[in-house]
């Protein structure tokens, strides 16, 4: 079996049970698998990533339509190894990734290529929180603010789309972040900034609307404060 390689699978409805001398992570990219590792019993589906270590059982099975994309692995990153979860939530950014993975792995067999999206991917895991399913109503708010970087945003009206009460909502995102709705928004915005900045030609006053600060003195205050270094330094 070689290592440090990504694979598109499928599995049968029969349930299978082994183990191996390597670890492997399983990402749904259609359909759902039912397994169990360790102390986890249950359903991982697209979004999802389950890890299974070396030399541990498990067990498995899916509808025959259902396909993965699978990483047989010698080393696993820090913050998977670390992890208490054997199921956490991927990022959009790797949910893309595997799907485009998927792509060009049906459309040609190329070395070089694969190497370097196993590398790719593995960088991708290692900015991965291993965070389980959030809660609900915190999800729908954090996709909101994902997806409107350049509105201000006030907790009441974030609440309320939580449906609940301002003092449970702040109680519920601290738990399922572990920071505060405004540390997590400007860490949203100074990194899209980053990126903007880094990635594109758009002027800095622009780039400080497109993560909601209209005044370009107030973003760059911002941006230095968090980076340690102006806008200016990051300007493709």
């Amino acid at each position: 079996m070689a290592l440090n390689q990504l694979s598109i699978r499928s599995y049968t409805r029969q349930l299978r049970s082994h183990y191996h001398e390597f670890h492997q992570l399983v990402l749904p990219l259609q359909g759902s698998l039912e397994v169990q590792v360790g102390h986890f019993q249950g359903l991982v589906s697209v979004g999802d990533c389950v890890i299974i270590p070396a030399m541990v059982l498990h067990s498995f099975k899916s509808n025959e339509s259902a396909r993965f994309m699978v990483a047989d692995m010698a080393d696993l990153p820090e913050n998977l190894a670390a992890s208490p979860l054997a199921k956490f939530v991927i990022s959009k950014p790797l949910l893309a990734f595997i799907q485009f993975t998927e792509q060009q792995l049906e459309s040609e067999q190329d070395t070089l290529v694969e190497e370097t999206m196993f590398e790719l991917f593995y960088q991708l895991l290692m900015k991965q929180s291993c965070q389980g399913k959030q809660d609900a109503r915190i999800a729908k708010v954090i996709a909101y603010l994902q997806q409107n970087l350049a509105q201000e945003h006030r907790l009441h009206t974030l609440a309320g789309l939580a449906c609940v009460s301002l003092t449970q909502y702040k109680t519920l995102f601290k738990q399922s972040l572990g920071m505060t709705t405004g540390q997590y928004l400007t860490s949203l915005r100074m990194q899209k900034a980053k990126a903007l900045l880094c990635h594109t030609d758009l002027p800095i006053a622009i780039v400080g609307e497109r993560v909601g600060y209209q005044n370009v003195s107030a973003f760059s205050r911002r941006f230095s404060q968090y980076f340690g270094q102006p806008p200016r330094q990051f300007l493709k």
